[in-house]
């Protein structure tokens, strides 16, 4: 009787975890559909999901929603809403992989320099080039954040690899450290001789949504797209990477491969979002702790939970910044260090008193 309960007693933990997933997708629309609703102007709340409804095929609804309350839906609020969906994803999907292949919960997608490479690139464009750029059509700052991001961290890996980072991860946090380090300097050694430009420097280094357009969504989407496929075909190689990196090998997982691999991938989907988002805290930390207490520490539904919930929680993160101080706004990466601070301290708690 005891082996039968023992045989059949996985069945149902299957089941229950097979909910997790549609319950992140729901959680996901329902953040949608809220940061749709809200706003400083615009249509009042309940009348948007008419107005969606409206829109479908077969339905007619009177919702009293005007072509230009929707303009302000479709135009404003919709991009920024998809952005954050993006941004939000990408970044728990990649902290969860820096997390899985360097074997530390407190890693971040930040942690071999793509944050202070992209800030380093923004704050060449608004101090060097920002009187020579000021007339260009596009705005190079994106661009140049990107390019300066992947180059940071390529720098980081050249660095780690020549001192054996190739064999451990151990040595490429340091050359991380190192790397962020300089590229920091380097930074604030133009900021203190441009200082008319700090402001405008320290409010993208905040983060921001609120500037968000269909062709920014267009931009970092292929890059999104890219690197969580990649991270997501990974995820059973980061389950080997649990036991250690020496088991990993022994169970025929190639190590070396398959950490090149996702912090090539993961580091370039976070240097697309932060081209364009600025530097968002605390998403890529929080939301894969809170994945591993509901649902267990297992890649196979970390990853797809963790892009599910990260884009979730930073589209929820991002409606105190633009409602509480009208008709200013809160940059996100305050709102997220507000929110997130606390609920990491939380989650640290009560993963310690379940130890």
């Amino acid at each position: 009787m005891a082996e039968a309960t023992a045989l059949a007693s996985p069945a149902p933990v299957r089941r229950r975890r097979s909910w997790w997933l549609p319950a992140g997708a729901a959680v996901l629309v329902v953040a949608v559909l809220i940061g749709l609703m809200i706003g400083p102007a615009g249509p009042a709340w309940w009348r948007v999901p008419l107005e969606l409804l409206d829109r479908l095929p077969l339905i007619s609804i009177d919702s009293g929603v005007t072509d230009a309350e929707w303009n302000i839906v479709w135009q404003i609020r919709a991009p920024r809403v998809m952005l954050g969906v993006i941004v939000g994803a990408m970044l728990a999907v990649a902290g969860a992989s820096y997390q899985g292949v360097f074997r530390n919960p407190l890693v971040d997608p930040y942690l071999l320099g793509a944050a202070a490479g992209a800030g380093l690139g923004a704050t060449l464009v608004f101090t060097v080039l920002r009187e020579s750029t000021r007339t260009w059509p596009v705005d190079p700052a994106p661009v140049v954040a990107f390019g300066c991001a992947v180059v940071t961290v390529f720098l980081t890996y050249v660095v780690g690899a020549a001192f054996g980072g190739h064999g451990t991860g151990v040595r490429l946090v340091l050359a991380g450290v190192a790397v962020t380090a300089f590229v920091t300097a380097v930074q604030t050694f133009l900021l203190q001789r441009n200082v008319d430009v700090v402001q405008e420097v320290y409010s993208w280094i905040l983060g921001r949504l609120s500037t968000a357009t269909w062709s920014d969504v267009l931009m970092v989407l292929p890059y999104v797209a890219i690197s969580c496929t990649v991270l997501l075909v990974h995820r059973r190689h980061l389950d080997l990477f649990r036991v250690g990196e020496d088991e990993a090998a022994t169970l025929g997982a190639p190590v070396a491969r398959v950490r090149l691999v996702v912090v090539i991938a993961a580091t370039l989907g976070t240097a697309a979002v932060v081209a364009v988002s600025g530097l968002i805290g605390f998403v890529g930390i929080v939301v894969p702790h809170v994945v591993r207490l509901l649902a267990g520490a297992s890649y196979r539904r970390l990853m797809p939970l963790s892009l599910l919930l990260g884009g979730a929680f930073l589209v929820l993160a991002d409606i105190p910044g633009r409602v509480l101080t009208d008709p200013a706004e809160t940059p996100i990466g305050v709102v997220t260090a507000l929110l997130g601070a606390p609920f990491f301290i939380i989650v640290l708690r009560a993963r310690s008193a379940q130890k």
